[in-house]
């Protein structure tokens, strides 16, 4: 009697463990932050652009057409309604971006990033000197952008290849290039010093929010006509085909990259 008295109730016992381990649950917390992806869409005269095509007519005149456009962007920074400043960098602070390979024209941060209110975002068009390394990239297609050690050394901010009609009417080629810049003693040999030509990128129409456990979209778009158009008009008749030894061309581009970015959708889900 005794021993039956123990074995009931050592499976009482263990009956209640078992119910016990099935009924209880690991609860999974609720994400308490968001998500943030960047995607790039490139347009002429506000129409997606169209490429390899003599369509085009810049503010000088010059008729053209786009073969391809290549660029990085870095150090992408949340401006908080606040106040405070956010900068992405905790994985992935350098971005490429070709209009020939689809698969980057989204950023997806890994950053997990506070729910809130943003008033902006901005960015650096290209990569800063401390972080523009040569071989930096050792696999194309980044490794393709790299600036010549003799040039400055390090990576292109922008290639944006294409041809535009001549004044004699011939079909010419241009490559309009950013990246650091020289200045010289005497032309082609002697540098006297680099000048560094990334910029910042300000979207002041780019209010935006973050909510936890959703992931916000905003769709950038580049508009590729600005490159040549404010506060400097761009005439590849004056310039050339090739500026990147040319730095008094090249500032004309950065300065008017301060438009050619335009917030176009933001959404969330």
């Amino acid at each position: 009697m005794f021993l039956l008295k123990i074995n009931i109730t050592l499976f009482t016992i263990i009956g209640i463990l078992v119910v016990s381990g099935c009924t209880s649950k690991t609860e999974t917390p609720e994400p308490t932050t968001g998500k943030l992806t960047l995607h790039f869409d490139h347009e002429v005269d506000q129409a997606p652009i169209v490429f390899d095509t003599m369509r085009y007519t810049n503010a000088a005149g010059n008729k053209y057409l786009v073969n391809e456009i290549q660029y990085f962007i870095s150090d992408v920074t949340l401006h908080h309604t606040d106040g405070r400043k956010i900068l992405l960098d905790a994985w992935e602070d350098i971005h490429y971006v070709d209009t020939d390979l689809p698969d980057t024209h989204d950023y997806l941060f890994k950053d997990e990033i506070e729910p809130g209110d943003y008033a902006r975002l901005s960015f650096t068009f290209g990569i800063n000197e401390v972080k523009n390394q040569t071989l930096m990239f050792v696999n194309p297609p980044e490794s393709f952008m790299f600036w010549p050690d003799n040039l400055g050394g390090g990576y292109h901010y922008m290639k944006l290849n294409g041809k535009w009609l001549n004044p004699s009417n011939q079909v010419v080629p241009f490559d309009f290039h950013l990246g650091i810049g020289q200045i010289y003693y005497s032309y082609p040999d002697s540098i006297t010093s680099f000048v560094q030509n990334y910029f910042t990128v300000e979207l002041p129409q780019s209010a935006f929010s973050i909510t936890a456990n959703q992931t916000t979209n905003i769709e950038l778009v580049m508009q590729v006509e600005n490159w040549f158009q404010s506060p400097n008009l761009y005439d590849h008749n004056t310039w050339g085909g090739d500026i990147m030894q040319n730095q008094e061309a090249m500032i004309l581009g950065v300065q008017n990259g301060w438009d050619v970015f335009k917030v176009k959708n933001i959404d969330a889900k």
